[in-house]
C-alpha cells in the first residue's frame, strides 16, 4: 500500500521501530545493511563505502567521480526496493530520492541527547564522554550527507510527514502512530500513482548511469525527479553544451516524456 522511509538519529531507535512497525503492518523491512549490500553488488567498490556512505565527503572524495557513481548506485538500489511495494526503507536519503512520490510517507525519529547518551552507554558500555562523541560525530554526518548530496536540510521538519521523538513515547506507540498515518494518508489512487512513479524513476535511473558510466557526461550531483509527464535533469555543470547532450539522451531513452532541465550551470566549475 505505502513505501514508509524512516530518517533517524543515532540512538533514536529507528531499526527498532521500524521492525515493530514492519509486524504492525505485514511490510518488508529493508535494512541498511541490504541496501549497503545492493550498492556493492550494483558496482560500487566495497572498500571506498564508507567515505559516503550516510556521511558527508571528505574534501577529496567530494571531488572525485566516486561520488557520484555512489549516489547514482545508493538511488538505483532505493528505487530497486521501493518497487517491492508495501516496504520500510530506513536511512541513505531514502526520503530524500522518493520524496515526490504520492504513495510514500516519510517520517523522522529523534531523541533528547540525555536519552540518546543513556541508550548508547547501555548499549556499548561506552562513558558519557564516548557516547556524546558518537552522538555528535554522527549527527555532523548524516546533515552533511544530506546537504552534499541533496542539497537538503536533514533537520528541518517540514521534509517530512510527522517527526517523532521516542525519547517521550515508547516504540510500540510511534510504531502504532505511523501505522495510523499510513492507513489514514494512502489511498488507492495514490498507491497506483506511486507505483508507477517508481518504475519510471527506476527507467530514469537507468538513463542516469549510461550518461555517468558509459557517456561520461560531467554533470556533478546529477539526479532526476518526474513531475507528471516531465522528465526534469538537476546537478551541476560548466557547459550548457555537455547538459543539451544529457538532455538529448534522456528524450531518446525516455520517448514519450517531456524533458526539461534544472541544472545549475556555474562557469569555472570543474568536476574531478
Amino acid at each position: 500500500m505505502a513505501i514508509i522511509t524512516i530518517s533517524r538519529q543515532v540512538a533514536a531507535h529507528g531499526d527498532e521501530v521500524a521492525e515493530i512497525l514492519a509486524k504492525r503492518l505485514g511490510y518488508k523491512f529493508v535494512t541498511r545493511k541490504e541496501i549497503e549490500a545492493r550498492i556493492v553488488e550494483l558496482g560500487f567498490p566495497k572498500e571506498k563505502l564508507s567515505k559516503y556512505d550516510e556521511r558527508k565527503p571528505g574534501f577529496f572524495a567530494s571531488l572525485a567521480k566516486d561520488r557520484d557513481e555512489y549516489l547514482n548506485y545508493a538511488q538505483y538500489a532505493i528505487l530497486e526496493a521501493a518497487e517491492q511495494k508495501n516496504v520500510i526503507i530506513i536511512g541513505r536519503g531514502a526520503w530524500a530520492v522518493l520524496q515526490n512520490v504520492p504513495n510514500n510517507i516519510s517520517v523522522r525519529l529523534i531523541a533528547d541527547e540525555r536519552t540518546r547518551i543513556g541508550r548508547l552507554r547501555a548499549e556499548f558500555n561506552w562513558t558519557e564522554k564516548q557516547a556524546l562523541q558518537r552522538i555528535q560525530e554522527s549527527d555532523t554526518n548524516r546533515a552533511g550527507f544530506h546537504s552534499s548530496f541533496y542539497n537538503i536540510d536533514i533537520n528541518d521538519p517540514t521534509y517530512f510527514h510527522a517527526v517523532f521523538n521516542t525519547g517521550r513515547m515508547e516504540l510500540e506507540v510511534a510504531a502504532n502512530l505511523i501505522a495510523e498515518l499510513v492507513e489514514e494518508k494512502v489511498t488507492v489512487k495514490q498507491e497506483e500513482d506511486g507505483n508507477q512513479m517508481i518504475e519510471q524513476l527506476l527507467e530514469a535511473q537507468k538513463v542516469l548511469n549510461k550518461l555517468t558510466f558509459d557517456y561520461h557526461l560531467n554533470i556533478e550531483f546529477m539526479h532526476v525527479t518526474i513531475e507528471d509527464d516531465t522528465v526534469i535533469l538537476h546537478g551541476v555543470s560548466d557547459s550548457p553544451a555537455i547538459v543539451e547532450q544529457a538532455l538529448q539522451i534522456i528524450k531518446q531513452e525516455m520517448q514519450g516524456y517531456d524533458v526539461k532541465s534544472a541544472v545549475s550551470i556555474v562557469h569555472d566549475f570543474k568536476g574531478f
